[in-house]
């Protein structure tokens, strides 16, 4: 099937470098028919999962933000310019998590259950824990680490006036449950 918008763009250079050579067009990648969100022509797609049962599922993630001590001391004892990061932080996530798929092109749309948000201010800096949950047909990982995401980079905004040299670290899944796969959790 062709794209019917193909002809309102212009080639690409490297089709007109192809065409000008005289070689044929290059066939899709020979791994396009195994990875779950290209079809059969390369193209990016959302992967149908309307043929999966809805079960329960739940993921949580974790990040850190790195923090320089004065911004650590601010946080503690409530003296940050802008008013309660933390606060911040944790709206933002949740907020963030409701919203994964209007940031992460191939992501389904799920009804969000719960999400759960803790931060925990460290000497190093702040850990942010975020749980998502629902019952869908496909899981909750993303909205799990959008969640983390957001929060941290929230976070950053809240304090960057005291630490403009704050980093967000180790952003990653730690546990997930549900659907076919069942339970994950890392090593």
């Amino acid at each position: 099937m062709t794209d019917p918008h193909s002809q309102d763009r212009p080639p690409s250079p490297r089709v007109i470098a192809r065409e000008a050579a005289g070689s044929a067009p290059e066939p899709p990648p020979p791994a396009a028919a195994a990875l779950t969100h290209l079809d059969s022509a390369g193209r990016a797609r959302m992967v149908d999962v309307s043929a999966k049962d809805v079960t329960a599922r739940s993921a949580t993630a974790t990040g850190m933000v790195r923090l320089a001590p004065p911004a650590v001391a601010a946080l503690r004892g409530g003296t940050l310019p802008k008013g309660d990061a933390l606060a911040v932080a944790r709206i933002a996530a949740i907020q963030g998590a409701k919203r994964t798929p209007d940031l992460i092109p191939l992501c389904h749309p799920i009804a969000l259950h719960a999400v759960d948000v803790s931060v925990e201010v460290r000497d190093d800096g702040v850990l942010i824990e975020a749980t998502a949950r629902t019952a869908d047909r496909t899981g909750v990982e993303m909205e799990a680490l959008t969640a983390v995401a957001a929060g941290a980079l929230a976070l950053i905004d809240m304090v960057k006036a005291v630490d403009p040299a704050a980093v967000i670290t180790d952003v990653m899944l730690r546990e997930k449950s549900g659907g076919r796969s069942g339970h994950w959790s890392r090593p």
